[in-house]
């Protein structure tokens, strides 16, 4: 039995957020022979399964980059998260950087999750960030916190790499950039490679191969795990030069093509070669 650990962004989403035709077809005949499909995403739970062909699927769904993990027919099977202590001095410190912060919690993600925001506009943003009193997370009941994301404009991007050399000095935290403007800050207990290595065991799963689809730098982490790494035609070069093989772009059906195509794990005629 293969894995297929597929991201989502970038990935298996085009760039106008949908899950192509071709792309849908491919999953299908996958889970008809016999392989597992995971959805293995930085999103949180809520954004995938308002994709609404996710909504029909019956695949395990693994968030916010390993640290839930949901089993094919939607049950939690895992969570690991950030410890309180650890969320305080690491939003303190994010504060004094000066970068917008994301809190992804039990109870939703504040002041939003990532998705929402890829269309507003920098004084939108602002407006957002620069408002939002974090306070009120804390008054929440059973808190619980997943993940941190830091966030800048384009035009800010030398700001990521003070912010990663920064945390990876002083905390024992999980970094990875799903963009480049941001930096996704996780417990170390978990990225998507390690949930790919959890779910198998909670399973009593043995894969005999693990092929791992991303665009970004949260993808590394399944890439390092995988037997076989497909990176997108729309991935950074830095990503593209980890990969195992190059596929199209998102927009343009490339895990189809890479399953048919470079893989041919569904026994059609193609040429495996890395285009």
């Amino acid at each position: 039995m293969k894995c297929i650990s597929i991201d989502l962004d970038g990935t298996l989403l085009n760039s106008r957020h949908e899950i192509s035709g071709e792309d849908l077809k491919a999953l299908e005949e996958l889970q008809e022979k016999g392989h597992t499909v995971i959805l293995n995403t930085g999103r949180s739970y809520a954004d995938v399964v308002k994709i609404k062909p996710i909504q029909n699927m019956e695949v395990p769904i693994f968030c916010l980059n390993g640290s839930l993990l949901y089993s094919k027919t939607r049950e939690l099977l895992y969570e690991v998260t950030l410890p309180m202590s650890t969320y305080k001095e690491i939003f303190s410190v994010l504060q004094k950087l000066g970068v917008r912060i994301l809190v992804y919690t039990n109870y939703g993600g504040f002041p939003s999750t990532l998705p929402p925001l890829h269309h507003k506009s920098n004084e939108e943003l602002d407006t957002l960030f620069q408002t939002y009193n974090y306070n009120e997370i804390l008054n929440q009941d059973n808190l619980k916190i997943y993940k941190l994301i830091a966030l800048v404009q384009y035009d800010q991007l030398d700001k990521i790499e003070v912010v990663k050399k920064t945390l990876a000095n002083k905390f024992d935290v999980s970094l990875a950039s799903s963009f480049p403007n941001n930096v996704e800050i996780t417990s170390n207990e978990t990225h998507k490679g390690k949930a790919i290595l959890h779910y198998q065991q909670m399973m009593n799963l043995a894969f005999d191969e693990i092929i791992a689809f991303g665009d970004g730098g949260n993808d590394l982490a399944q890439f390092e795990v995988a037997t076989t790494s497909v990176a997108m035609g729309n991935a950074p070069l830095n990503i593209q030069q980890k990969a195992d093989l190059i596929t199209q772009t998102n927009d343009e059906d490339g895990f189809s093509h890479a399953v048919r195509h470079l893989l041919d794990l569904l026994n059609t005629q193609g040429v495996k070669s890395v285009i």
